[in-house]
């Protein structure tokens, strides 16, 4: 397959030298190989001969640019990333969403996992035998037994999309399941003019259903580093999800003389049965050998989830721990990350799992991190960095140690257990033997404690000689741009993440336990039946109903978001859709500085209901003390705040985040645990709906059919996005080129 940059040749022109300029578009073709769409743009002053070709002309900046189009077929891995050209306007490619088992080769059938390598079932004897194409088999962490996963393009993760910032991105994704819709979210991009392109089942669009295409066409904006994942029920948690990366086409001076670029995405593993079973088992219990498994604990004594995860990926690869004491496993492969003596390297790290946070160390090599969820800070060099669900991290290290091998080290936050991810360090020239890594993790002392980056509370046990650094303690690294004429139109809004209830405890945001609507909410507004308005909702109660909040255009908003009450629980990671918004402050509850466990809940904070803060449900919060309403908060950043799309809201405390509201569209606020997303702790923000751009021609509709009155069905149709697509023009007219 022809690679992004530098190896085409056209008329014996190559490829980025000179006047032309080509970029790859990628798609399904029906042999199981690719249709690869090569576009070349010309600049009109050049004098290079294409006569003949077929062509047209579009403006972009007042200059008159030449688009060619070619079509090659290539039998290429569908597996491979998507580079999009520097110089294209717009970058096309497909995800293909497909079933596949783990630990299964296509030609050579069931694999089994020894010394780092791979081997087909019947092989007996290993030192003779040849392994197996590592990269051929989604191995998780090798346990023999298959489980089906649900992926992009056939791997796990899916494949890598790199767009520069501003392209247009046209990535079509085709439903190949035999029995599940899916949908595509793109995640932590505003969808700025595009949020019908938000990719959230029954919000921004109707769900793809089985042999369906859907075509989601946006810009790549801004810089950074995301991640898609599917946003049609728990899907994500079966593996598709991918990194989304985009890059700056001048790079800041915090990241020059950067030699590579790695991807490093983490999620959560249970080779014995998928998601949809795990909730079940998080209502009735997990029992293993006729043994109860208990809920697991978090460090600061507050109770994680009955959800079982027997290991931890790194890249889709990790082992099975048979006796994690000992350090015992099953030989299965690990991600490896080659590097280059004395060179510097930055990683991507992107939290991918249902459930846990992990923390990320590199054996003997410091972390210097510059970035949280696409946005630069002021760089912090750790010991390690916690990234929750959702979250994402980019730090850089200096491969200055001896040529050998080091461990990539990740771990749960868990008291009573540690689910552990792995991944090799290698330098170029050392021994390719990593069953058995010698180095060590950096040692944390009393007269040298290690400093961690984004804990989810104060303080970690004092044997342990740790030292927290929170993101409310992070700067940008730029001051503050946020418009001083929102301020005149502040908005605040408490929004309590628990489970609360007498008996009943959802998972809830005030109290109320979201349900989905039935329709595109977005295109078919008129249609939604169970919104809130006619349910008893308030202090004290709960109830079940599509929650949402009216945002008017341009406003300042504080959101206060909470975990607190009678319903408070773990650390919630908060995500939101179509912003990113600016950390003002975090806000602990109080701890033992001896053992680091939770002893009470924020004093800051009114829980109201009539009661203590310990019994309210704190479903109609406010500030104890009034004159902090309004913007008043002590302690606000308002200088130079990180800004980030998704936050950990700790147990028994608060963060207060400010949006502006300049982004019509109708945004997912919530939980980024799968499981508690899933359930209902979750909200919509009705954006500045008047100002909503027009529904797309053709975008599909749904909803129920029965008794309760909804509109005929509308089927879903494709259609083939070409360069006079209307949806692109306007994008096009204010081109990037340069």
């Amino acid at each position: 397959m022809p690679k992004a940059e530098g190896d085409i040749t056209l008329q014996g022109f190559p490829v980025n030298e000179g006047q032309i300029f080509c970029h790859t578009g990628l798609s399904a073709y029906p042999q199981g190989g690719s249709l690869i769409t090569l576009t070349c743009v010309l600049d009109p002053r050049s004098s290079l001969n294409l006569q003949g070709r077929q062509g047209k002309m579009i403006l972009g900046n007042g200059k008159a640019l030449f688009v060619y189009l070619f079509t090659l077929v290539c039998l290429a891995k569908k597996s491979e990333a998507f580079v999009c050209n520097k110089h294209a306007l717009v970058c096309e490619t497909s995800l293909e969403i497909t079933s596949q088992l783990t630990m299964f080769h296509e030609t050579e059938k069931a694999v089994f996992p020894e010394n780092g390598n791979l081997y087909r079932y019947d092989v007996t004897n290993t030192t003779t035998a040849t392994p197996i194409n590592i990269e051929e088999v989604i191995t998780a962490d090798g346990w023999e037994k298959q489980r089906v996963v649900v992926v992009a393009n056939g791997t796990l993760p899916g494949p890598t999309i790199t767009a520069y910032e501003d392209q247009m991105l046209v990535i079509h994704v085709i439903n190949r399941l035999y029995s599940d819709t899916v949908s595509m979210h793109w995640h932590g991009l505003p969808q700025k003019e595009t949020p019908y392109m938000d990719g959230v089942s029954f919000v921004t669009q109707c769900p793809i259903n089985p042999g369906q295409t859907f075509t989601y066409k946006f810009r790549a904006s801004p810089k950074g580093t995301y991640w898609y994942h599917s946003h049609a029920g728990a899907q994500r948690a079966k593996g598709l999800y991918g990194a989304l990366i985009i890059r700056e086409r001048n790079h800041p001076p915090i990241v020059r003389g950067v030699s590579e670029n790695f991807i490093m995405q983490v999620q959560d593993w249970n080779h014995d049965y998928d998601v949809d079973q795990a909730f079940l088992y998080s209502d009735a219990g997990v029992f293993l050998n006729r043994q109860e498994i208990k809920p697991s604990i978090a460090l600061d004594g507050s109770k994680f989830s009955l959800w079982y995860a027997q290991s931890a990926l790194i890249n889709g690869k990790g082992r099975y721990y048979y006796d994690p004491n000992s350090g015992a496993h099953n030989e299965a492969p690990l991600e490896i990350f080659e590097v280059e003596q004395n060179r510097t390297y930055r990683f991507r790290l992107i939290n991918a799992a249902a459930m846990y946070p992990y923390r990320i160390s590199i054996d003997n090599h410091p972390l210097t991190v510059v970035a949280s969820d696409g946005f630069y800070i002021k760089p912090l060099e750790v010991e390690s960095v916690i990234v929750h669900p959702g979250e994402r991290f980019d730090f850089l290290i200096h491969a200055n140690e001896s040529i050998t091998n080091y461990m990539i080290r990740g771990h749960t936050l868990e008291r009573n257990r540690r689910t552990i991810a792995e991944a090799v360090l290698h330098y170029k020239g050392a021994e390719e033997k990593f069953v058995r890594i010698d180095s060590n993790r950096h040692k944390c002392l009393q007269t040298n404690k290690c400093l961690v980056l984004n804990c989810p509370f104060r303080f970690y046990p004092n044997e342990e000689n740790i030292e927290c650094i929170t993101m409310g303690e992070v700067r940008s690294d730029v001051s503050n741009t946020f418009p001083n004429a929102s301020l005149s139109h502040l908005r605040e809004y408490f929004l309590n993440f628990a489970f609360p209830g007498p008996e009943y405890t959802p998972d809830s945001i005030n109290g109320v336990e979201f349900t989905f609507p039935t329709v595109s909410a977005i295109s078919q507004p008129t249609d939604i039946s169970n919104q809130c308005h006619n349910k008893d909702c308030g202090e004290q109660k709960v109830c079940s109903c599509t929650h949402s909040i009216d945002l008017n255009y341009n406003d300042a908003i504080h959101f206060v978001l909470l975990n607190m009450g009678k319903g408070k629980g773990w650390s919630h990671p908060i995500h939101l859709h179509g912003h990113s918004f600016e950390v003002l402050k975090m806000s602990y509850g109080n701890y033992n500085s001896t053992s680091g466990e939770l002893i009470s809940q924020n004093a800051d904070i009114d829980c109201r209901g009539g009661t203590t803060q310990e019994k309210s449900f704190c479903n109609s919060a406010s500030w104890k003390d009034p004159t902090w309403k309004h913007g008043n908060v002590p302690g606000l950043n308002v200088v130079d705040p990180p800004k980030k799309d998704t936050v950990i809201v700790p147990s028994g405390g608060y963060v207060v985040v400010r949006v502006t509201a300049d982004n019509p569209g109708l945004w997912l606020l919530h939980c980024h645990i799968q499981l508690h997303s899933a359930d209902g702790m979750s909200i919509l923000l009705n954006e500045s709906f008047s100002r909503l751009p027009p529904v797309p021609e053709g975008f599909p509709k749904c909803g129920n059919f029965g008794n309760d009155g909804s509109a005929p069905v509308a089927p879903q149709t494709y259609k083939s996005v070409i360069r006079t697509d209307p949806y692109l023009v306007p994008w096009l007219q204010n081109g990037i080129w340069n």
